[in-house]
C-alpha cells in the first residue's frame, strides 16, 4: 500500500505535504520506533499492512484511518500543527462531531467513485452514531498498535471517560431494515417485466439485480462477501446445498442455502448460459460485469445496489404519490448493509431460532445477533395496547 492508495483526496492544499510536516511536531531524537517509517503516513500503513491477509478488513480500517489523516491535514492546515503523536483528548470531540457532519460537505461528502478519481471523497454522508462508534474503536486499536510500535506515546481514546459507551459498538434494536411490506413491493418491482424495447444491456442488468438482491436477502452476507462470492462456494453436501463464506477476521463459515436461493441462483446461471448449479471446479465469479466474465468490485456493487433503491423509491412515489412518503424515504435513505439488516430481521421474524440467526449471521456474540429481535416489541406493543382511557360515556356514567 502506498502513500497515494492511503491518501487520495485532495483537499485543495497538499494533505500528504501537511501531514508529513506535522509528523516533524512534537517528535525528538531520542523517539525509537520499532516499525520503519518516516510519516505518519507511513506509520498507518505499516499497520494496515497487519491484515493485508483479510481485504475486506484492511479496506473497512483504511477507510477509518485515512479519515483521520485527512481531518488531521485539514486542522494542520487551518489552524496550527497536528499530527497523531500530538492529538489530544478534546480534539477527539471535535473529530467525532466532524464525523456526524463532515463540513464543507463539498470537500468531504461524495457519491460512491473508484478512489482513482479526482473527485472520491471519504464520505457519502454523515455518520449515524452506530458508524461513528464503530470509526472510534477502530482508531483506538490502530492507536493501541502505534504505542506498542513506538510510534506514539500515548493512546487519547484511553483518556475518554465514557469510552465504554461511546466505544461499544453494540446499540438497541436495530431499525435500519425495510419492513416487510416495503420488502415484498421492491421484490416484485425487481421481477416486473422490461419493456418491449429493452436493450441486451438492460436485461442483463434487471437479471443482475434480481440476483443480488435476492442473494442478499436469503443468505444475508456483507458487501464485500458478495462481490467475493465465487460460484463453486456454492457446495452439495449429503443431498443439500451450502455456501461458503469467508467473512470478517477471513473466519470461514457453511450457511444453509434455501431452496428459493438455489432458484435464484440457476435462473441466473442459465441467463449467463450455464447449466444447473455450480459444479466444484468452477471458479468463476457469482456477481458480474456487463462482459457477463468479469468480477464486480465492491465499489461498483455498492453504486448498483443504491441506484436500484433511488429507482425504486421514484417508482414507488410515481405509482402512490404521498400516500408512500415514508416507504419513499426509506428506500431513498437506504444502503447496501440494509439488505443484510432486512434479511436478518425478516428471519428472525419468521422464527428462525436465534442460535442459527447467529450463525447465519456469523456474530461472535448472541447480544449482537438479538438486536434483530423485534417478537419482543411487538408482543409488548400488544399488551400496552390493553392500558388506555375510558371513553367519556363510560366516565361520566360512573360519576352520575
Amino acid at each position: 500500500m502506498t502513500h497515494k492508495q492511503l491518501l487520495p483526496m485532495d483537499l485543495g492544499h497538499s494533505a500528504q505535504e501537511v501531514v508529513e510536516t506535522s509528523d516533524r511536531v512534537g517528535r525528538s531524537p531520542a523517539d525509537s520506533p520499532r516499525i520503519r517509517a518516516s510519516s505518519d503516513i507511513d506509520a498507518v500503513v505499516a499497520w494496515l499492512e497487519e491484515y493485508r491477509a483479510s481485504p475486506n478488513t484492511q479496506r473497512a480500517y483504511r477507510r477509518e484511518a485515512e479519515r483521520l489523516l485527512l481531518w488531521i491535514a485539514d486542522m494542520q492546515y487551518h489552524t496550527k500543527p497536528l499530527n497523531l503523536s500530538g492529538l489530544r483528548r478534546d480534539q477527539l470531540d471535535a473529530f467525532e462531531q466532524f464525523l456526524a457532519d463532515p463540513q464543507p460537505a463539498g470537500r468531504w461528502i461524495g457519491p460512491s467513485r473508484p478512489r482513482s478519481d479526482s473527485r472520491w471523497r471519504p464520505f457519502r454522508g454523515p455518520l449515524s452514531p452506530a458508524s461513528r462508534r464503530q470509526s472510534l474503536v477502530i482508531l483506538q486499536g490502530m492507536y493501541a498498535w502505534l504505542v506498542e510500535a513506538g510510534w506514539v506515546s500515548h493512546n487519547p481514546f484511553r483518556l475518554m471517560r465514557d469510552k465504554r459507551r461511546r466505544l461499544d459498538s453494540r446499540s438497541g434494536r436495530v431499525e435500519r431494515y425495510l419492513e416487510r411490506p416495503l420488502w415484498d413491493w421492491l421484490w416484485q418491482w425487481l421481477n416486473a417485466p422490461l419493456h418491449e424495447a429493452a436493450t441486451p444491456r438492460q436485461h442483463f442488468e434487471a437479471q443482475r439485480r434480481r440476483c443480488i438482491f435476492g442473494f442478499a436477502y436469503l443468505l444475508a452476507p456483507r458487501l464485500g462477501e458478495m462481490a467475493a462470492a465465487r460460484m463453486n462456494d456454492f457446495t452439495l453436501r449429503e443431498g443439500r446445498w451450502w455456501w461458503r463464506v469467508a467473512g470478517k477476521g477471513d473466519k470461514l463459515a457453511t450457511i444453509p442455502v434455501p431452496p428459493d436461493m438455489c432458484r435464484l441462483l440457476e435462473a441466473w446461471r442459465d441467463y449467463l448460459e450455464l447449466d444447473g448449479m455450480p459444479s466444484s471446479d468452477e471458479d468463476t465469479p457469482l456477481l458480474r460485469g456487463i462482459d457477463g466474465q468479469r468480477a464486480i468490485g465492491d465499489n461498483q456493487l455498492y453504486r448498483v445496489i443504491r441506484d436500484t433503491f433511488c429507482q425504486a423509491a421514484a417508482a414507488l412515489e410515481a405509482a402512490q404519490g404521498q400516500g408512500a412518503a415514508r416507504e419513499v424515504a426509506s428506500l431513498k435513505r437506504a444502503t447496501p448493509h440494509w439488505l443484510r439488516h432486512t434479511a436478518l430481521t425478516h428471519q428472525a421474524q419468521a422464527g428462525i431460532e436465534l442460535r442459527y440467526l447467529a450463525e447465519t449471521a456469523r456474530h461472535a456474540r448472541l447480544d449482537t445477533t438479538s438486536r434483530y429481535l423485534h417478537t419482543e416489541d411487538e408482543q409488548w406493543h400488544e399488551q400496552q395496547s390493553r392500558h388506555g382511557l375510558a371513553s367519556i360515556v363510560q366516565t361520566n356514567n360512573r360519576l352520575n
